[in-house]
């Protein structure tokens, strides 16, 4: 038969030093993952806080083609790319930042994308009805109908001709952001019922806006 050892007060207090040291781990841990995201809500706060919100005038008007790619051009899509992983979005058009300039930035599989003078150029046939939120809209989401592929042509912040063939998630965003070039809003783009609900939503942020 095999000996039981016998655990003496010096290894017990070894093995009680081990799990302290978990404890203090575990704790340190924790409070870096709340820092941390304590950090990232500020930071997505103060990133919308800069993106024109359901009421502003601008959303709903027409913005106008790019004629000049200077570095005024290459800031505007700098900022919007910062603001829109700030955000936690996935798209983010020129007019929900006040600016009337048919630009808009998104991300396409992890690759940042900035579009000037975009034009849906072909939709494919398929459609499809998803859920949609809006950076402008808070966390209101609606279902919206899109095309499931389409080609998007443009051309860069360098004037360099730009064409892309998307589908899926890529497809239903540029959508997204050419509507809003356009001054239209998914609530212009989803069923009556939806619209109403989202409106029931949208209206109290309106008179608090005021």
């Amino acid at each position: 038969m095999a000996r039981l050892a016998r655990m003496t007060d010096h290894d017990h207090d070894h093995d009680h030093d081990h799990h302290g040291d978990d404890d203090v781990n575990a704790d340190f841990d924790a409070d870096m993952a709340a820092e941390t995201e304590a950090q990232d809500s500020a930071r997505r706060q103060i990133a919308l806080s800069q993106v024109r919100q359901y009421g502003d005038p601008v959303l709903r008007m027409r913005a106008n083609e790019v004629g000049s790619f200077d570095g005024e051009l290459v800031k505007l899509a700098e900022r919007m790319l910062l603001l829109m992983h700030d955000a936690d979005g996935v798209g983010l058009a020129a007019t929900q930042v006040g600016i009337l300039r048919r630009v808009f930035v998104f991300s396409n599989d992890g690759e940042d994308v900035v579009v000037v003078n975009p034009v849906l150029a072909k939709t494919g046939g398929v459609v499809e009805t998803d859920g949609e939120g809006c950076l402008s809209l808070g966390p209101v989401r609606m279902p919206v109908e899109r095309f499931l592929d389409v080609t998007l042509e443009g051309v860069g912040v360098d004037g360099t001709p730009l064409r892309l063939e998307l589908e899926g998630m890529s497809a239903r965003v540029v959508q997204h952001e050419a509507d809003h070039l356009d001054g239209t809003l998914i609530i212009d783009r989803t069923d009556p019922e939806s619209r109403r609900e989202a409106l029931a939503q949208l209206r109290p942020r309106l008179v608090l806006s005021r």
